[in-house]
């Protein structure tokens, strides 16, 4: 079984799609697939090429035994539609030719924008080959969520593309339930959709006490320290939890905030603590991916959090399954699938999102009793054990083996 994966992220890129196309090959490969994945060179989400890599026409390396192919993209700062989108096309033809000559039975091109799917589907037509649609994000739908474009006429000619990449996929695999029932809204028989929700990787992320030298480092002893590890983006809304910081200040002494990322939004967030004299927050750049348990073991509870929106109640972040698998006790502002799921397993708390005062309320509730730490940390235990990484990537070859 010869599998081409289309990605335009990839490690050592750390973002959610970045680590489910690495976790997943990497267990094809284990099962004697020979994977090969197309992807750009690692630049995300800063816009600037990561140290030891240069963006050149192509270069070829190994990881894990997964054979990867770089080639060349416009490359921009996760910010801003136009620039944005024609990095995206710049991958979509640049994967296309670097593709042509490979060797495969199967084509898999993965979202949330689909010019690498569109990228697929053309390749899928020139060999003649199956090929999955992964969806990741629904995609034009969500750039109008966020306010990155209003409906216009590109908009409506993605939303086309979109319909006709569903249609022309042998097989798409969603990673929500909810995407798949809006997928067949739009006319797309049930049979050719299949969900293979995001996980967590067991081996990577365990439970394990506070690493103190990042206390101590941090000068986080004797906090309660409330984190967020992730992407800075527009759909994130951060903005909204400094706001709440802000107001538990001087109220909530023992509580700190600790904020790891980068992204299209963090030089604002940054001029926001200056500006507002925020005391109880920390910001952190991006980290390397093996040093991310290390930070999460710091948190007292992992902050998820999403702008308010129908459209997010669609999704479910992959951070959900890292914290658990962490036994960090959730505080999810995001309401719908993922929602159901850390109310089904008792891993945390929800908030209604961008409501300040129950934020408070559910963050004085979570810490109120030593008792309840315990059951949320055993709620997470089940969840991380349910959505198991290794058990998804088995879900996932199968179908893949079903269409060749």
């Amino acid at each position: 079984m010869k599998i081409l994966f289309l990605t335009d992220n990839f490690p050592p890129e750390v973002n959610a799609p970045a680590t489910r196309t690495y976790e997943h090959c990497r267990e094809w490969v284990k099962s004697g697939a020979e994977v090969t994945v197309i992807t750009c060179f690692p630049n995300f989400p800063q816009g600037k090429v990561y140290d030891g890599y240069k963006n050149k026409r192509k270069s070829t390396e190994y990881i894990d035994g997964i054979k990867v192919i770089r080639v060349w993209t416009y490359i921009t700062k996760n910010e801003g539609f136009i620039l944005r989108t024609l990095d995206y096309i710049s991958f979509s033809i640049t994967s296309f030719f670097a593709a042509i000559s490979e060797g495969f039975d199967v084509i898999i091109a993965t979202s949330p924008q689909f010019f690498t799917a569109l990228a697929g589907r053309t390749l899928s037509f020139w060999k003649r080959k199956p090929w999955i649609m992964e969806v990741r994000d629904l995609w034009p739908e969500s750039i109008k969520t966020v306010g990155a474009m209003k409906d216009n006429v590109f908009i409506r000619y993605f939303e086309k593309e979109e319909k006709w990449c569903y249609r022309s996929a042998t097989r798409i695999v969603t990673v929500t339930d909810k995407f798949k029932t809006i997928i067949k809204e739009k006319g797309i028989t049930e049979d050719k959709i299949e969900v293979v929700k995001n996980g967590a990787n067991l081996s990577l992320y365990q439970p394990r006490e506070k690493e103190q030298s990042l206390v101590k480092e941090l000068h986080l002893e004797n906090k309660i320290v409330l984190g967020y590890i992730g992407t800075h983006g527009m759909a994130h809304n951060l903005g909204f939890i400094l706001d709440c910081a802000k107001q538990m200040m001087d109220s909530h002494p023992s509580l700190h905030f600790l904020f790891i990322g980068d992204g299209a939004e963090k030089a604002k967030l940054l001029q926001k603590v200056k500006t507002e004299n925020i005391r109880n927050v920390t910001m952190l750049d991006s980290i390397p991916k093996d040093e991310v348990s290390d930070h999460l073991s710091i948190l007292d509870a992992a902050i998820i959090n999403l702008k308010k929106s129908d459209l997010f109640t669609t999704v479910i972040p992959s951070k959900i399954f890292e914290t658990s698998a962490m036994e960090i006790p959730i505080l999810l502002g995001v309401d719908g699938e993922a929602r159901s799921i850390v109310d089904q397993y008792d891993a945390g708390l929800f908030y209604e999102p961008e409501n300040e005062a129950d934020f408070i309320r559910k963050v004085d509730h979570l810490f109120s009793n030593p008792d309840q730490i315990e059951k949320y940390k055993a709620g997470c235990q089940q969840l991380a054990h349910d959505f198991n990484r290794k058990k998804l990537a088995a879900k996932m070859l199968g179908i893949i083996n079903d269409i060749t």
